[in-house]
């Protein structure tokens, strides 16, 4: 018999973690479903992160409202406005010290399956909570890539026009299996060939002062701070052209870096054997991302917190 596993779902101490569920803050990981709940027996999740760092919540709104999306296009039923998860996302990030850096999760899944607890669940059923926990930022080393044996999946085998839980463990083992081979992330190809993404995160490069990114084709998420590093690239002078890639075009480019909503935007330093330099347009890009956030910081009410 394998050891036990120490987890905190029964910690009610753990302020790192609070979690709104069923009315009410919750500290630590608290429990949200059982062994019969759907999701936890199928993986049927939505969820979206966003984040606080210096004060700032980067498009925080667009976050709470790609969740809401993200439901409908999983066929369940959202049950919390947009206006209302920004207010939860306030009232929780209050419960942490000014400046904390934090990772807001919300999330919606189906309590039970359908006429009896089937595969088909019942959309009736959908649940949510809203899970903000300690999460300080990467710091942006950069890392190194590689080209992954797993590929992402069409909107005809898996549902990737929403930020599902179900489609992580795919990214998780291209991970585990670079990890094995000494690399940080690794390049991950749409069925024709075509670069996607990374296993995590969104990916960009530089060739001579242009910066590439993937079009956007139904194999990956066209993120939140993507969208909002291309605007902002764009609107300092730099041209960005959203093309097909190959791999062969990421061996070749004269900067990789990287975009997502729990590092923002970090460097790539080297791709398979190739050692790249953190340039000057990575350096521009998360110098703009940073700006953009300082602009946009928010007013959070510090008056004590309710009890939990």
């Amino acid at each position: 018999m394998s050891a036990a596993i120490d987890t905190t779902t029964s910690d009610t101490t753990n302020t790192d973690t609070w979690t709104y569920f069923e009315g009410r803050w919750q500290a630590g990981n608290a429990p949200i479903m059982g062994p019969r709940t759907h999701a936890a027996w199928l993986g049927s999740t939505v969820f979206d992160g966003a984040r606080t760092f210096g004060g700032a919540a980067p498009d925080l709104d667009l976050h709470c409202a790609r969740v809401n999306t993200s439901a409908e296009a999983f066929l369940l039923e959202p049950q919390v406005s947009v206006a209302d998860w920004m207010a939860l996302a306030h009232e929780g990030i209050a419960r942490f010290e000014p400046g904390a850096e934090l990772y807001i999760r919300p999330m919606y899944w189906p309590e039970h399956g359908a006429a009896g607890g089937g595969v088909r669940f019942d959309p009736a059923s959908t649940r949510w909570c809203l899970c903000i926990y300690r999460a300080p930022m990467p710091e942006p080393k950069g890392f190194a890539i590689t080209l992954s044996p797993f590929r992402r999946p069409t909107i005809e085998t898996a549902p990737v026009d929403a930020k599902a839980g179900c489609l992580y463990p795919n990214g998780a083992r291209a991970l585990i299996e670079a990890f094995r081979r000494g690399f940080g992330n690794c390049l991950m190809l749409d069925m024709l060939g075509n670069v996607a993404e990374l296993a995590n995160s969104n990916i960009f490069m530089a060739k001579g002062g242009v910066v590439y990114t993937p079009v956007p084709n139904g194999t990956f998420l066209d993120g939140i701070t993507r969208r909002r590093v291309i605007a902002l690239l764009e609107a300092d002078g730099v041209e960005v052209r959203q093309v097909t890639l190959k791999a062969a075009d990421f061996l070749a480019a004269d900067e990789i870096f990287a975009s997502g909503n729990f590092a923002k935007v970090v460097p790539i330093n080297r791709i398979e054997a190739r050692e790249l330099p953190i340039g000057p347009i990575y350096r521009r890009a998360r110098e703009l991302y940073w700006a953009f956030a300082a602009r946009n910081a928010m007013t959070v009410s510090r008056a004590p917190a309710p009890a939990p």
